[in-house]
């Protein structure tokens, strides 16, 4: 069961366009999808402010007691996939699965906590199918030559989370124009395989999920048609999640999930990332010159819905952020093990000091506050914490100075308390690392 903590958890729901009180479904327990990477390259920083806002979302679910089902899919099966694999004359499912393994290791340096189940998509073709038959038995698809399309006008709820009518509707990105849709709007449940692209056998003829099938199919698959949160970033809701809440409703009349949550955009110098421009980062070209961490750090330090600029200045300044409390801990570090033993042969049992037991109170109760206020970390990373920090260095700079005993092991039994609770942030944060210090660079020089 889930403990009883004196602030209450809310998050803002994309559905209702309201923050509010979170309630499991089963209590104790939370279920919880977030839409994975498209495994064709490298992820770039946008993936990274997804998968660490998510994060911090599993890991304080489980600090609050929550027993957390975390699902997270790999799109191994997509047009960018195959045009990559043709480019490089390479096999589309090793090249996806090659990719995989990168993103998989870009989350690790950046303590992302592996979710419980990572399905991909090649691996979930029964489900597919057998989702896509359904919607067909429902009335709320057809097939043409081999293609399969989602019919919005027999879904009379489409728009709901986007907040878009159908007659808004235009082709875009990931929505072709074809002229055997009964409405344009339409969209691909399972495409035709065309020559030479990898294809699986199906009722309607080989070929290959469309994009949006694939998730309603695995977080069934893993979390019943009802579950608690799915997640992704702001460019899932239309036509993505929207998309997907047509195909489930379609496919089993009684799904629902109760909170959608979304992520804001990234942009680099102000501008919206892109290659031809030269503003474009991976995950890994920025951890080549920072330590993860600070990119963890400055991904955290704006609000998870808010957009977040990327640049050199920003990035050096959660680089010396991540700097200051690693040589802080360590300082502590050392100045309890220095006096660990004058500590054990006084046979006495010091208190804190109360500056450093009001400290303590305050990082604990500003922590929960304003992370049960929507995950609002920056205030925690800019505030309380900064405020243990100094006071911990304070005390630090005291211990170098001639102190009577019992004021000497009084502020030693306080920086006991200090780092304990600031390590218990940190890790709640993703920010503790088993690394001291001296075993890590956080900047470029």
């Amino acid at each position: 069961m889930a403990e009883k903590h004196e602030f209450e958890f809310q998050i803002y729901n994309s559905m209702t366009k309201q923050k509010e009180k979170f309630k499991p479904i089963v209590p104790g327990k939370v279920s919880m999808y977030v839409c994975g990477v498209t495994s064709y390259d490298f992820s770039h920083i946008g993936h990274a402010r997804a998968y660490v806002a998510f994060d911090v979302l599993f890991r304080y679910l489980k600090h609050l007691g929550y027993e957390v089902k975390y699902v997270r899919n790999f799109t191994d099966v997509d047009d960018k996939i195959i045009k990559r694999a043709n480019e490089l004359g390479e096999d589309a499912l090793s090249l996806s699965s090659r990719f995989c393994q990168e993103f998989l290791t870009d989350m690790a340096d950046l303590h992302c906590l592996p979710p419980n189940e990572q399905p991909r998509v090649s691996d979930h073709m029964d489900q597919i199918r057998d989702m896509i038959q359904k919607i067909i038995d429902n009335n709320c698809a057809y097939a043409v030559d081999g293609d399969v399309y989602f019919s919005v006008d027999n879904f009379p709820n489409y728009g709901r989370l986007s907040g878009r009518k159908l007659e808004d509707n235009r082709a875009g990105e990931r929505i072709a124009i074809d002229s055997r849709k009964r409405n344009p709007a339409d969209f691909a449940l399972w495409k035709a395989a065309k020559p030479g692209e990898i294809s699986w056998d199906s009722p309607w003829g080989p070929g290959r999920p469309g994009w949006h099938i694939e998730c309603s199919a695995m977080s069934v698959a893993y979390l019943t048609e009802t579950f608690d949160i799915h997640g992704g970033g702001m460019d899932l809701i239309f036509p993505h999640h929207e998309n997907e809440i047509a195909q489930s409703c379609a496919a089993c009349p009684n799904a629902n999930i109760n909170y959608w949550m979304h992520n804001g955009f990234v942009t680099a110098n102000d501008e919206k990332m892109s290659k031809s421009i030269g503003n474009f980062f991976t995950i890994r070209e920025v951890t080549k010159l920072y330590h993860p961490l600070a990119l963890r750090h400055f991904l955290m330090g704006t609000h998870y819905r808010s957009p977040v600029n990327y640049s050199i200045a920003q990035i050096e300044i959660s680089s010396e952020a991540v700097y200051y409390i690693y040589q802080t801990l360590e300082d502590c570090d050392g100045a309890i093990s220095q006096f660990q033993e004058e500590i054990k042969t006084s046979g006495k049992k010091y208190s804190a000091t109360d500056d450093a037991k009001k400290c303590v109170k305050n990082l604990r109760n500003h922590f929960e506050e304003k992370l049960s206020d929507d995950l609002h970390t920056p205030t925690i990373l800019n505030a309380a914490l900064q405020e243990a920090l100094r006071l911990m260095n304070k005390i630090l700079g005291m211990l170098k100075k001639k102190l009577q005993k019992p004021q000497k092991l009084s502020n030693i039994e306080s920086l006991i308390q200090l780092e304990k609770e600031v390590r218990g942030v940190l890790d709640v944060l993703g920010l503790l690392s088993s690394s001291t210090y001296s075993e890590v660079s956080f900047n470029a020089s």
